[in-house]
Parts: structure tokens; sequence; C-alpha cells
């Protein structure tokens, strides 16, 4: 067994971003596990606890739908929190540029991994970059009041060209993410 997601990585270029955001939040003093930057990415699908025979399945279900997928773009946009930036349970980055285009492609997805006997998601999909969860109630006003007073966070736009079949391992220190697969999208 092995802890699965498919996910889209982020350009290097992008870190310092989230780094910097991340070094403002953690001033509030809030009992937040921040994400480790490198691991921060935009999930498409958690599989949770799969078997290794499930893995090459996923990995031509994807490949079908990212073989008729053009390349799209992306950008970070402004931080918020699940469900709301006044009661903060998750910290996040916004995602935009072209949603409609990423959201057909989701909805794919999931089309195809629920023909695998995984279901889809009971929500909506709202591409966002998890950087951090919220542990207790400690200084969780002064981050709701940190993350309302952030200056708009944009980036430049960046392309996506590819998803990423990942395996996470748990540890005491956290989690590190694998790739198991690269799959490229059409062009």
């Amino acid at each position: 067994m092995l802890r699965a997601f498919l996910a889209i990585d982020l350009p290097s270029v992008l870190r310092p971003v989230l780094a910097r955001v991340q070094e403002e939040l953690k001033r509030s003093g809030a009992d937040v596990k921040w994400v480790p930057v490198g691991n921060i990415h935009i999930t498409l699908k958690f599989f949770g606890h799969i078997a290794e025979a499930q893995v090459d399945p996923i990995i031509e279900a994807a490949s079908g739908i990212t073989r008729a997928q053009a390349p799209f773009n992306l950008k970070v946009t402004g931080a918020g929190a699940f469900p709301t930036v006044t009661n903060p349970r998750v910290v996040w980055l916004g995602v935009g540029g072209d949603l409609a285009a990423m959201g057909d492609f989701y909805r794919k997805l999931e089309e195809a991994f629920a023909a695998l006997g995984f279901p889809p998601e009971g929500r909506p999909f709202t591409p966002h970059l998890t950087l951090g969860r919220v542990k207790s109630p400690r200084n969780r006003v002064d981050l709701s009041r940190r993350l309302a007073a952030l200056p708009p966070v944009e980036s430049e736009a960046f392309q996506i060209n590819e998803v990423i079949l990942y395996r996470s391992n748990l540890s005491p220190q956290g989690a590190t993410y694998s790739p198991l697969k690269v799959i490229p999208l059409a062009g």
C-alpha cells in the first residue's frame, strides 16, 4: 500500500513568493503547521492509500486525459483561508488564470478516476496552494488580521505542461513527496 495524489507542481521562481507570505503570517505566532515551501502544490486528486497494482491504471487514466489537454496558464492570487479568513483552519494562496480550462481538465480527471472506483470530491473544486493548517485557537485572531492585511499576492503567469502522480510518505517530521510519474499535457 502507498499513499498517493495527483498534483500540479509549481515553478521554482514562485518559491520565494510563497516563503515571503508564510514568513509574514508566521509573525502572528499562531499555532499553524506550515507546509514546507518545496511541498506546496495544487492538488488535483488525493487517492489516499492505494495498492501498488492501482498505480498503473491511475497513470493510464490520467494520461488518457492529459493527451487531449493543451497546456494552460495559471498565476498565484490573493491569500485566504478555509472556511473563512475570520475562522481560519487552512491558510492558502488562491490560483487564477485560465480557470475554465483547468476546471474542465479537473472534471475530466474526476470522471476518469471515478471509473476506477475513486469517488469524485463532494465539494466544488477550488484550486489553491495550502500554506498551512491551523492546529489550535492560539493567536488565530492575529493570523486573521495579518491575512486580511496582506498586500495583493500576484505572480506572473506560468504554464502548466504536466501533472505529477506523487507518493506521500508520512513521518513525525512531516510528509515527503516523491514523484511516481510525470504525465505531460498535449504539446
